[in-house]
């Protein structure tokens, strides 16, 4: 390829993943989330007056601390959680609108997979749910195993696997209805650093061909930075937005890009913007 040739193809790149930041996705308007004690002691607030744009097929992190409520802000997403005041919501609809249309994908921190089916049937198993057609769920389940690079492997039970495999299945499988939105929530945090890395690059692969928007948990600040367009961080007590954090390194990124000074500088510039902590 010649120099020119090449420079083109990187911008063509580029220009792929920027072209996807134009339509706001999810809203996030004034949000406070405050749990009350049972047992009649002091309530405690998680959230506060959080205000987010998430656009349409960005890869966002949700960053902080334990405690911070990165989590709680996902599963309101979710339509899991009901705010105690502010709103969300998704091209102008309510959070439980877009769930009950199944334009969400979760993957938990737990892939939550059932032993007792194959690994096939697990990535099947909401489709069956949805009533799906036999002859259309196989040839999804083929497309999803494809996907993850688990074509090998549709036959094993869950307890065959490794805990990066079994959470390659977790995203199969939400991916399976082809969702609109795909949340994250710590999904690779219980693995080792090595499995982890192999699976930043993978996730990257993915969201490169499905084109979905992301939201993405996690306490990894240099996690957060491989991976996203945009980190969102988040301070406790109460939990709040302390910064949003464009990151511009050239994407499709790799290995290299983690050890270039452009990395380490954002990782510098977010440890810098928490408060609190």
């Amino acid at each position: 390829m010649s120099m020119l040739n090449e420079i083109d193809t990187q911008f063509e790149n580029r220009n792929v993943f920027k072209l996807r930041e134009d339509k706001v996705e999810i809203k996030i308007e004034d949000l406070s989330m405050v749990y009350q004690d049972k047992n009649g002691g002091e309530p405690v607030t998680a959230l506060k007056n959080v205000n987010l744009e998430i656009k349409e097929g960005e890869f966002i992190s949700l960053l902080g601390p334990s405690g911070c409520g990165k989590t709680t802000l996902l599963r309101i997403i979710a339509d899991l959680l009901q705010p105690s005041s502010g709103k969300v919501t998704v091209r102008g609809q309510s959070p439980r609108e877009v769930r009950l249309q199944k334009k969400y994908g979760i993957v938990f921190q737990n892939p939550v997979l059932y032993d007792w089916r194959t690994v096939r049937r697990n990535v099947c198993m909401p489709m069956e749910l949805l009533g799906m057609k036999k002859q259309d769920r196989t040839a999804k389940v083929t497309e999803m195993l494809d996907l993850v690079g688990l074509t090998n492997f549709g036959k094993h039970y869950p307890y065959e696997l490794s805990g990066g495999m079994q959470q390659r299945v977790g995203i199969a499988r939400a991916l399976a209805i082809n969702p609109e939105i795909l949340l994250m929530d710590e999904p690779f945090s219980a693995l080792d650093e090595f499995t982890r890395e192999k699976l930043h690059e993978d996730l990257l692969e993915i969201w490169t061909k499905t084109k979905k928007t992301v939201v993405f948990v996690t306490h990894n600040i240099s996690e957060a930075v491989f991976l996203s367009d945009k980190v969102v961080v988040l301070s406790p007590h109460p939990g709040r937005v302390s910064a949003v954090i464009d990151i511009d390194i050239p994407r499709p990124r790799n290995m290299e890009s983690k050890q270039s000074k452009q990395f380490y500088d954002y990782i510098t510039k977010i440890r810098n913007s928490f408060e609190g902590v």
